[in-house]
């Protein structure tokens, strides 16, 4: 439930507007254990262990078809006898045709191979973006306080993309270099050591331009991907709250924070960029070198050694093909450091602490009566800064509990912690004598029916929306709730009427309809406690006494809490709670309250703009 109130008091600990970046993550925090986040994204990958097997056999007959054609393109050349100026034409044929079919096999295997990876990377992101939205069901309202939608849709997308483009574009090439690099280096020792050494020349080289270069990217990789997900978050804020930027005219201050943002990811992408760059070119002056050593070693063993030929040659394509994977994983470090950044980002939220987990063993919670009681109940946001404390009262099945206070007095909290949206920290609440925290959560809230100061409608019809509440009801309970909740009228005007789409966003229906739209929700839930949290703030005086006299009705044989700043609307409550700082200062009828001449007295008289009288 967010109100206005809440939102006052969790102000300090939110650390600033939500539009400035991740307020839950370090500003510039970077990847903390990159091999574990490896470590479990091939946990993940693995759960396809077949198809993954049949990519790997596939990649190693590719990678093995590869390595032998320099050994064959060697005894090609020692087909050619200098001395006689003679050809073995049988076995050059022989040869020429082994190497062709080499190359056309190594390109069906790699070819195959990229598309069962291709699917299993495709399915691995399927996991990941479920889990995900999985975990977001399950974590408390305390993480979205602190965590902007933008940054967190964020890493659910982009994040998410990245390590599915990086999966299947370099999971294939890895795996290959390195049987490349295995079987080439087997294959060469067999032939010749010296030789052997002179291409191995290569390998401290590369180490050291891939640590290097590795090293100085992965920052740059992480801050791009941060400052894609604060950027979103300013977008999706921006677009949102569209109406206030042009009402306050403040245009250029949000263009202004854009740019800074989008120029922060301009420059980071660009370094990220620049260092990956610098791999390829410099991989080449390494490759380049080592064909220059092997040949003139080569040439040297030919001459000098009596070394074949054919041998010298077979060195001189290992020298080319032996650096390609070095090549290709060295510059793979790059990509591999991006999708580690956007995993460990998505990794972040999954590790994120859930609400509390219902009691092992807790019992249905059937047929609940709607009597509710708080003891000595005290609580706080940041664990620092009491928000409750001391909050004992009970309410009778069918009776109406009223709240109210002043904006932060702690109103809208209350009926937080007794939807166990929180836990309280302190105290026990209880339905029916049955503490909360032993009621499974699902039991618990369907106790409910809610109406928030905000509404919130869904992608859909405006039959779906008001049946959201009881998806088995019929068309015509959604009707007479809609009826009773007297937003038929409007619906009715409409040229689809029931089947009018809306959305959670677009301003297609006044504030207004959109709060008729959740009364009539309630409504239909049917619910044994209703919670009412200023749900006639949006609606016009007219329309306000007709929704009352229909809640009147609503609230026969139900438990209602109520929560307005209209005391107008809560002079008929059974017990009207006045809350300040967080503590009850006094609790009876309105009738009760006025004689006392206390508080409450003192905010009707603010209202009426006159004296009332102890009689009231």
């Amino acid at each position: 439930m967010a109100s206005t109130e809440r939102n006052t008091i969790e102000l300090p600990r939110m650390g600033g507007p939500k539009a400035g970046g991740a307020a839950r993550f370090a500003p510039h925090e970077k990847p903390k254990n990159g091999r574990r986040t490896f470590g479990r994204l091939a946990s993940v990958f693995l759960r396809y262990k077949g198809a993954v097997v049949s990519s790997l056999v596939l990649t190693a007959l590719a990678s093995a078809a590869t390595v032998a054609v320099p050994v064959l393109t060697g005894k090609v050349f020692n087909t050619f006898d200098t001395a006689s100026r003679t050809v073995n034409t049988h076995t050059l044929f022989t040869l020429l045709c082994a190497i062709a079919a080499l190359y056309a096999g190594s390109w069906v295997a790699n070819t195959l191979s990229g598309v069962v990876i291709l699917k299993v990377s495709q399915r691995l992101v399927l996991i990941l973006r479920t889990e995900f939205f999985s975990k977001m069901q399950r974590l408390p309202l305390s993480f979205y306080d602190t965590t902007p939608r933008g940054d967190t849709m964020s890493r659910i997308t982009n994040d998410a993309d990245t390590i599915s483009s990086t999966i299947a574009q370099s999971a294939a090439q890895l795996v290959s270099g390195i049987l490349t690099l295995a079987l080439s280096l087997a294959v060469m020792l067999s032939l010749d050591v010296p030789l052997t050494l002179a291409v191995l020349v290569c390998v401290p080289l590369v180490v050291l331009l891939t640590r290097t270069i590795a090293g100085k990217s992965r920052d740059y990789f992480y801050a791009q991907q941060r400052s894609l997900g604060i950027l979103d978050g300013q977008i999706e804020e921006s677009i949102h709250g569209l109406k206030m930027v042009k009402a306050f005219t403040k245009e250029d201050e949000t263009l202004s924070r854009f740019s800074e943002v989008n120029k922060e990811l301009c420059e980071s992408s660009t370094k990220a960029q620049i260092w990956a760059g610098y791999m390829m070119p410099l991989m080449n002056v390494i490759n380049n070198l080592t064909f220059t050593i092997v040949a003139v070693a080569g040439g040297i063993l030919c001459t000098s050694h009596g070394l074949l030929i054919g041998t010298a040659v077979t060195f001189l394509g290992y020298a080319k093909q032996f650096a390609t994977p070095l090549n290709s994983i060295a510059g793979l470090f790059n990509t591999i450091q991006s999708a580690l950044a956007g995993a460990e980002r998505v990794f972040e939220v999954m590790d994120e602490t859930e609400e509390t987990p219902d009691i092992p063993g807790a019992a249905p919670f059937t047929r609940p009566q709607g009597n509710v009681a708080f003891l000595d109940v005290g609580f706080s946001y940041d664990k620092k800064t009491p928000v409750l404390s001391h909050i004992s009262f009970s309410a009778q099945a069918g009776h109406t509990v009223a709240l109210v206070g002043e904006t932060g007095s702690g109103k809208t909290t209350i009926v937080n912690l007794l939807n166990r949206f929180y836990d309280a920290d302190s105290g026990i609440i209880t339905i029916d004598d049955t503490d909360i925290r032993t009621i499974r959560r699902n039991d618990l809230r369907n106790c409910f029916s809610v109406v928030l100061q905000e509404t919130s409608l869904f992608s859909g019809t405006i039959m779906d929306n008001i049946r959201y509440s009881r998806p088995s009801a019929a068309d015509d309970e959604v009707k007479e709730a809609a009826r009773i909740a007297h937003a038929s009228e409007f619906i009715e005007r409409l040229p689809q009427q029931y089947e009018t789409h809306v959305s959670g966003s677009a301003d297609t229906l006044s504030e207004g309809q959109r709060q008729l739209l959740a009364i009539a929700r309630a409504v239909l839930c049917n619910s044994p406690i209703l919670i009412l949290d200023e749900a006639t703030s949006s609606v016009d005086t007219k329309t306000e006494k007709e929704i009352q006299r229909a809640l009147v009705q609503l609230r026969k044989g139900r438990t209602c809490f109520l929560i307005a700043h209209r005391l107008s609307t809560i002079r008929d409550a059974d017990n009207i709670l006045v809350i300040d700082n967080g503590k009850i200062l006094e609790n009876g009828t309105h009738a009760e309250l006025m004689r006392k001449c206390g508080h409450y007295y003192d905010m009707v008289c603010s209202q009426t703009g006159k004296h009332q009288g102890k009689a009231g």
